[in-house]
């Protein structure tokens, strides 16, 4: 999780959220940060930028045996992705009570009807995952949304 906290901070304007993959054998195959903002990418969350990488890495999209670490718990595409690339596991640090798709607002994860289900572990290192976004929303609110833009 402390190497996800250090992907975070390099999300510069962006929402300081950071993600890595680890393959079966512990080794970080993809890792991400938030780049919305610098790509004007609205899929540029940093899972999905992790699990491309990861895939690119492994030679295909299949990621089973692997974990994905992220310091905020995952939106619907994140959560549905990682089903999709069937990940066996998912580590999150803080719970979004507005957006977290992995037990929090929605359980997309732990659908029965669907045909992967991973493991969750959530609250890892969670209030250090919360401070990074604790600080941006208070300076996004300090400031206005238009220096962040």
């Amino acid at each position: 999780m402390r190497l996800a906290l250090r992907e975070a901070r390099r999300a510069a304007a962006d929402v300081p959220v950071g993600a890595i993959i680890l393959a079966p054998d512990g080794q970080i195959i993809g890792s991400g940060h938030n780049e919305r903002e610098r790509t004007g990418d609205p899929t540029a969350h940093a899972e999905i930028i992790a699990i491309r990488q990861a895939a690119a890495r492994r030679g295909e999209w299949r990621l089973s045996g692997c974990t994905l670490v992220v310091t905020l718990e995952p939106c619907t595409m994140c959560a549905g992705a990682a089903v999709l690339a069937r990940l066996d596991r998912i580590v999150f640090g803080a719970h979004d009570p507005k957006a977290g798709a992995v037990g929090s607002l929605w359980d997309v994860v732990r659908d029965r009807r669907l045909n992967h289900r991973p493991e969750v572990i959530s609250g890892v290192l969670a209030d250090e995952c919360a401070a990074p976004l604790t600080e941006f929303f208070t300076a996004r609110r300090d400031r206005g949304p238009s220096e962040f833009r």
